[in-house]
């Protein structure tokens, strides 16, 4: 034999079974060290101990380093990248594009390009390039750019942001954000910057590549303001990072445009839009916004005649003239952009609505025990 044994005996117990007791394991001729020594047949059990491998400076973990190193501003900035790059293999991102810059290009683009400031342009090129640099510090309101509409110059296109949600937590609002830099770079980016954002620019169909056919006017990060009550102190870093711009005021969708605009508000309370198109309630306001929001025929659909009419009527007085398409359907994006679709206000329809629409202006008011899904200003 070359193996081993234990030696066991037993041991007897009043009234009980014998005890198994084991003194020791048993060195067979085959394993013992030295024949002539007795002492060394034998080994008391013991617990074996387990040798730590132990792991040279640097390596392995490097990946766990290099994210613990990232800050929180870092690492979300991160992460829009990854949804950037899941929605550009997806598809979605492809087959959405044209549904809205189609009708950027139609209704907002001004008649001549408009000029691009130097610092606008470094601004743009950090968003293209997605650099991972945040703001050293937290932000505040001193770091956080004030309101620049209304008041500001009436030339130039701007985009405004509401119920974005928190981007850094929460996948499908990254998803929303990542789709909005995707459609600011398309607008106003050209070159490598513009390929890094949305990559390699493609045949339409034999002619020439899409982005070449884009409307002659930009919106430069600055002119590109957000706001939802939820930002963290992160997320705020974040955008301005980016070099957008954070509202501080919770306006509760009451801002009234003096420029071509479009909003941006994936999924918002019903109040905020009816709250939206109070404010600009012309034919010269109305004109120049382009919304990408909830349906509006949804929402009629989905409530009762009465209240519609009662707590949205902005929405439903101007619904006969708006211009509606919905983005397409993706199977991996249901949850994140359905029911969202793109709203135009035609110069020509809105002419076309009897003259009382425009006659009565009352700020809304909805009904207390009303679930607006907004959350109110505290002031």
């Amino acid at each position: 034999m070359t193996g081993g044994g234990h030696v066991t005996v037993l041991a007897p117990r009043s009234g009980r079974a014998p005890r198994r007791v084991v003194l020791g394991r048993f060195a067979l001729p085959g394993d013992m060290r030295s024949c002539g020594d007795p002492e060394a047949a034998w080994e008391v059990p013991g617990r074996r101990r387990r040798r730590r491998r132990r792991r040279r400076p640097g390596q392995g973990g490097e990946e766990a380093q290099e994210a613990a190193a990232r800050s929180p501003a870092q690492a979300g900035l991160q992460r829009l990248q990854e949804a950037r790059v899941e929605l550009l293999a997806s598809g979605f991102w492809a087959s959405s594009r044209g549904v809205v810059l189609n009708p950027l290009r139609k209704y907002l683009a001004p008649p001549e390009e408009t000029s691009v400031s130097t610092a606008a342009r470094e601004a743009l090129a950090a968003l293209g390039n997605l650099q991972l640099t945040a703001s050293a510090g937290p932000a505040s309101e001193s770091g956080s750019r004030p309101r620049g509409e209304p008041g500001g110059p009436s030339e130039g296109v701007q985009c405004v942001c509401y119920g974005i949600g928190n981007f850094s937590s929460c996948a499908q609002s990254r998803c929303q954000l990542a789709f909005l830099l995707l459609l600011l770079a398309e607008l106003q980016v050209r070159g490598a910057a513009a390929e890094a954002w949305c990559g390699p620019a493609r045949k339409n169909r034999g002619t020439q590549p899409f982005r070449r056919s884009l409307p002659p006017f930009q919106v430069p990060a600055e002119l590109c303001y957000l706001f939802d009550p939820a930002f963290s102190t992160v997320e705020t870093d974040i955008l301005t990072s980016l070099g957008m711009t954070v509202l501080l005021e919770n306006e509760e969708g009451k801002r009234r445009i003096h420029r071509p605009t479009l909003f941006y508000m994936v999924h918002c309370g019903k109040a905020l839009y009816n709250n939206l198109l109070w404010s600009n309630w012309s034919v010269e306001g109305l004109s120049k916004l382009v919304i990408v929001g909830n349906s509006f025929r949804g929402i009629e659909e989905r409530l009762l005649t009465k209240t519609f009419q009662r707590d949205y009527g902005y929405i439903a007085k101007v619904l006969s003239a708006v211009e509606e398409e919905a983005l397409p359907p993706h199977p991996q994006y249901l949850d994140v952009f359905n029911d969202t679709a793109i709203h135009c206000f035609p110069v020509h329809r809105l002419v076309a609505l009897p003259q009382e629409t425009w006659a009565v202006r009352e700020e809304p008011v909805y009904p207390a025990d009303d679930q607006l899904e907004i959350v109110r200003s505290q002031q």
